[in-house]
C-alpha cells in the first residue's frame, strides 16, 4: 500500500514570539517495512534547519526561527510504501535473554522509569503468564492481549504525562497508556520492548485516491530475534495502513515536535493529519 501523510501543525502566540527552537519527529522511518519515497517539511515562517538521526534510529529535523512572528506553521508531507509480512512464529528461548548479545545490547529497552513502570499486581500477572509460556514471543502475545483486555480505551482520558500505573489504576487511557504498560509488563520479565510513534489510516479497505482524517499512533515492538510488532489499543499486529516514524524507550523520545519559544508567554496549537491511499 502507498500512502501519502500531511501532517500539520499550528501555533498561535498570544503575542508576538520573537524566537523558536524545535525539533521535529515527523518524517517516517525507512525499515524493511516500508520505504519512504518522498518527504518534506516546510516551516512558516522561514527557518534554519539541520536533520541528523537520532540515537534510537529516527529521523530529525532540528529548526530555529529567529525573527519575531506571532504564528507558526509545521506541515510535514511524506509519501511511504508500506508491506508488512505477516509476523513470523516465536523463536528464542527464555535463556537466550540472559546472554549479553541481547541483555546488554538491548539495555536501553529493559529499563523501567516511572512513566512505563507496572504496578505490582500488574508485574505479578505477566509473571504468572511467562511461567507458562513456552517462550517469550507467546508470552508478550498474551501481555499485549491482557492490556487490551484491561484498559477501556478513553481519548481524553490522560495526558502526555500520565504513567501507565496511573493509567492501570483507573483502567482506562489513550493509546500511548496502553503502550506504555505493555512496555512495562514486558520489560519486568526480561522481554526488551520499545515504544514505536506513527500513523495509521483509519479505514480497513483504504480506498485510492479518497482523503481522509488520519490518525496519530503508538505501538509496541519486543525483540524476538528481530523486532515484533503489536497494537495494544487492537490486539492485532500492525498491516499496511501503519507507517512508523519514531522509535524510542517511551513517549519521550518520539513526540513529533518539540520545543521553546521566548518573547510571549503562551500559544494555542493545532493538529491535523490528512491520509490518502495512492495505490
Amino acid at each position: 500500500m502507498q500512502l501519502r501523510i500531511v501532517h500539520r501543525t499550528e501555533f498561535d502566540y498570544d503575542d508576538r514570539a520573537s524566537a523558536s527552537y524545535n525539533q521535529a519527529r515527523m518524517t517516517p522511518s525507512t525499515t524493511p517495512e516500508q520505504i519512504v519515497i518522498h518527504e518534506r517539511l516546510d516551516v512558516t515562517p522561514s527557518p534554519w534547519t539541520y536533520p541528523y538521526t537520532d540515537y534510537f534510529g529516527t529521523q530529525v529535523i532540528a529548526f530555529e526561527i529567529a525573527d519575531p512572528h506571532e504564528e507558526m506553521t509545521v506541515v510535514a508531507t511524506s509519501t511511504v510504501q508500506v508491506n508488512r509480512p505477516a509476523p513470523p512464529a516465536p523463536s528464542t528461548p527464555w535463556d537466550a535473554y540472559d546472554d549479553r548479545a541481547i541483555a546488554d545490547r538491548w539495555t536501553e529497552y529493559l529499563v523501567r522509569p516511572e512513566l512505563v513502570a507496572p504496578p505490582e499486581d500488574l508485574v505479578a500477572r505477566v509473571r504468572e503468564i511467562a511461567a507458562s509460556a513456552a517462550l517469550p514471543g507467546e508470552a508478550a502475545r498474551a501481555v499485549v492481549r491482557l492490556v487490551h483486555d484491561e484498559i477501556r480505551y478513553v481519548p481524553g482520558a490522560t495526558d502526555a504525562a500520565s504513567t501507565a500505573r496511573q493509567a492501570w489504576e483507573q483502567r482506562t487511557g489513550a493509546v500511548q497508556d496502553m503502550v506504555h504498560l505493555t512496555i512495562g509488563a514486558l520489560r519486568a520479565i526480561g522481554i526488551p520492548a520499545r515504544y514505536v510513534s506513527g500513523y495509521v489510516h483509519p479505514v480497513p479497505e483504504p480506498v485510492i485516491g479518497e482523503t481522509v482524517a488520519g490518525d496519530s499512533r503508538a505501538w509496541v515492538e519486543w525483540w524476538d530475534d528481530g523486532w515484533h510488532a503489536l497494537d495494544p489499543s487492537t490486539d492485532t499486529a500492525p498491516d499496511d495502513r501503519y507507517v512508523a516514524v519514531g522509535f524510542g524507550r517511551d513517549y519521550e523520545d518520539v513526540p513529533p515536535l518539540r520545543g521553546i519559544y521566548s518573547g510571549t508567554d503562551s500559544s494555542e496549537m493545532s493538529v491535523s493529519v490528512e491520509m490518502t491511499r495512492l495505490a
